[in-house]
């Protein structure tokens, strides 16, 4: 799948691409592809960040985005005990602010979550890897070994 959005630094053509389910060939020194690179990289420490983030932003929104919460229903209330149409448009404003609160902080948990999730996923996944070669009898392989069988 290629895409074309943002501007590549490399070339500053504004070209970007991704490459997914297929492999381009290697140049030899380092088996990246040929031309512009469009694997996409993530590191564990960037996931990280990014999942506090996620987790920072849903507690300021938990406590911040809700402290006009009672005085607006109180408000709107009022308004609408005086007779003011004031007070029903206040009080949908209201409704629609919480629900746009919960959809946010729900979707910031969500991120999180996931971000935490993918790290431990794929450290277990590194680890599966790494330890659960087996030879033909069943026995682990060492890299050594491993190094053996592809030489």
């Amino acid at each position: 799948m290629d895409g074309s959005t943002g501007l590549d630094a490399a070339t500053g053509d504004g070209h970007v691409e991704m490459r997914l389910n297929h492999a381009l060939p290697p140049d030899g020194a380092n088996g990246k592809p040929v031309g512009k690179e469009g694997d996409l990289v993530v590191r564990d420490d960037e996931l990280g960040a990014l999942g506090n983030m996620a987790f920072d932003l849903h507690s300021q929104l938990s406590t911040t985005g809700d402290l006009a919460r009672q005085n607006t229903f109180d408000a709107a209330t009022q308004l609408f005990n005086d007779g003011l149409e004031a007070g029903s448009a206040l009080t949908v404003l209201h409704d629609a602010w919480n629900t746009k609160l919960g959809t946010l902080k729900e979707a910031c948990a969500h991120i999180s979550n996931h971000l935490d999730y993918s790290k431990a996923q794929h450290a277990k996944d590194e680890h599966d890897i790494q330890t659960g070669m087996k030879n033909a009898a069943g026995k682990a392989m060492t890299v050594s070994r491993i190094y053996d069988y592809i030489k």
